[in-house]
């Protein structure tokens, strides 16, 4: 199962299906003021309240949108509509709205769930069906919202983070531009490269030690799949000679290995089977920007295989996995959005 076909886009579905109207377990990002603040996840976030946490159950969304978009013939193809015919409306929307002028909301699921809730509306951006459009229209509001804050935050950013989890800023850029693409937002998609360059333009000899225990992102190839995209292809080839200088060789080696995961019952651990998801799915956004003629592309295209070999068959089984992990997979067996 290393392709995407409707027959594992209907797996993916039934999965995503299964958790996006799931309220409980939840882990709530969530600030208190005061007694009144103490409600339920669906009181909370009218749209975004199952799959165990808010970024979780954008990102089942997305997954959703995404395969509605490409298998129109999907089994579960009513089941979305009917999904997204009730949950994308204006008093729901106004609701998730209400939630960001809360006291204590400034820092509520950045970057990672402000640049999932951008790669939701882009996706419903693309959709060429009567539906899809009027899905995205409702989701407007609540994009803007995000992209101002984006807006905001990026020019305070003095640094980067390089962690291999939420925090990322690479994986935020990159989905986040991929909104700008969609909605034809020059004006954010600039910020965005701009951002990157600044961050990440000057970066040599990078030193990997990654994998880290709760990692899902790869701190190196996330930044590398970033540039990939932000930078022309001659740029991109120079920039890469020299932020791994040793790829085309295998090294540093970690990165062309599959993680060990231990226990997929243990939330944290469980994220190394997300790491192998997105280490693939970066891996082809670099590999989509070199010439065929690169050495890297043979040992990049056989890590590929082993990272999707090594984790596509653990989507669900726990829900610790089950309620996020279709969604990297989606990434790595289709990772471009066009």
């Amino acid at each position: 199962m290393t392709r995407l076909t409707q027959s594992v886009a209907s797996r993916f579905a039934t999965i995503a299906l299964g958790h996006v109207g799931r309220e409980y377990p939840n882990k709530l990002d969530h600030v208190l003021n005061g007694p009144d603040d103490v409600r339920s996840p669906q009181e909370l976030h009218p749209i975004f309240f199952g799959s165990f946490d808010w970024h979780s159950c954008v990102h089942g969304h997305w997954l959703l949108a995404r395969l509605y978009r490409r298998f129109p013939a999907l089994p579960e193809a009513a089941a979305i509509r009917t999904l997204f015919d009730r949950q994308f409306c204006l008093q729901r929307v106004e609701g998730e709205l209400a939630y960001l002028q809360q006291p204590g909301t400034r820092g509520f699921e950045r970057p990672y769930g402000w640049a999932w809730a951008l790669m939701l509306a882009g996706e419903l951006a693309r959709h060429a069906r009567d539906e899809g459009r009027q899905w995205a229209s409702a989701l407007k509001p609540l994009a803007d919202a995000f992209v101002h804050r984006f807006e905001s935050y990026l020019p305070l950013c003095t640094y980067p983070v390089r962690a291999g989890v939420h925090s990322n800023t690479a994986f935020a850029l990159l989905l986040a531009r991929d909104y700008a693409q969609a909605c034809g937002d020059a004006e954010f998609e600039a910020l965005c490269a701009q951002t990157a360059r600044r961050w990440y333009g000057d970066d040599r000899d990078y030193r990997s030690l990654e994998p880290s225990q709760d990692e899902f992102l790869s701190p190196t190839l996330m930044e590398a799949a970033l540039m990939s995209v932000v930078l022309t292809p001659e740029e991109f080839t120079t920039w890469f000679a020299h932020f791994l200088p040793g790829a085309a060789h295998g090294a540093p080696a970690n990165l062309f290995s599959p993680a060990t995961v231990s226990d997929r019952s243990d939330g944290k651990i469980a994220h190394l089977d997300g790491l192998n998801l997105s280490r693939a799915w970066c891996l082809k956004l670099i590999l989509a920007q070199l010439s065929e003629a690169d050495p890297l592309v043979a040992r990049a295209q056989s890590a590929i295989d082993a990272h999707l070999t090594n984790a596509l068959e653990h989507v669900a089984g726990d829900y610790m996995g089950e309620h996020w992990l279709a969604s990297f997979a989606l990434l790595a067996l289709d990772p471009d959005p066009a």
